[in-house]
């Protein structure tokens, strides 16, 4: 099944955003750069409140610092994360996103697990950049977070991040048939997903 994703390309210290379901927001970035956020929003046809849900893939600060700027979303993220963002873990978010939004980015609404479903999307537990990090899939399209990116690669594993659990994850998304990558940073990737999760892997 192919999905409309919408992507919105960070901007500065920001995460990629990826709008799907038509009001469902994939990261938030890093918060400071709402303007530009919102117009993004609004070129695809959608006004921020009209946002009813947020999806972190993982918690560090450049993909939930924008959540206060969406105060009638529901936050989802996966369990393990949603301890980082619930205690106001700076070590744990990578940076401090609870020092903007009088601390609604600690907020989580939703706690996501493995095999949930958002919409087309399932929820992939993918641990190694942080221990709640998630991928999300839909038989055609991965939304990838920081686990994988184009051209190979994968997220560092030095704040909150484990190396074996990465290996583990990647492994488990070389099992996907994957064509297309939506990444937390950079370019996407078009028809030939699963060649760019065997060249991250290679590295590991």
């Amino acid at each position: 099944m192919s999905s409309d994703i919408v992507f919105i390309i960070g901007f500065n210290y920001d995460s990629n955003c990826f709008l799907i379901n038509g009001n469902t927001l994939v990261d938030t970035g890093a918060g400071q750069n709402k303007d530009y956020l919102f117009s993004k929003l609004k070129e695809n046809g959608v006004n921020p409140e009209d946002i009813e849900l947020i999806v972190n893939t993982h918690c560090h600060f450049d993909h939930i610092g924008g959540n206060y700027l969406f105060p009638d979303a529901k936050v989802a993220v996966h369990k393990f994360d949603a301890i980082s963002m619930k205690n106001k873990d700076t070590l744990g978010t990578g940076g401090n996103a609870f020092l903007i939004g009088d601390g609604d980015n600690s907020r989580v609404d939703i706690e996501l697990e493995d095999g949930d479903e958002i919409g087309d999307f399932v929820v992939i537990h993918t641990p190694g950049h942080t221990k709640g990090g998630i991928c999300l899939w839909d038989g055609e399209n991965l939304i990838s977070g920081d686990t994988i990116f184009a051209g190979g690669g994968v997220g560092r594993m030095d704040i909150g991040g484990d190396y074996q659990d990465m290996k583990s994850s990647v492994e488990r998304l070389l099992e996907l048939d994957v064509k297309n990558i939506y990444p937390g940073h950079g370019p996407t990737v078009e028809n030939n997903g699963k060649d760019h999760i065997r060249l991250s892997y290679s590295y590991l």
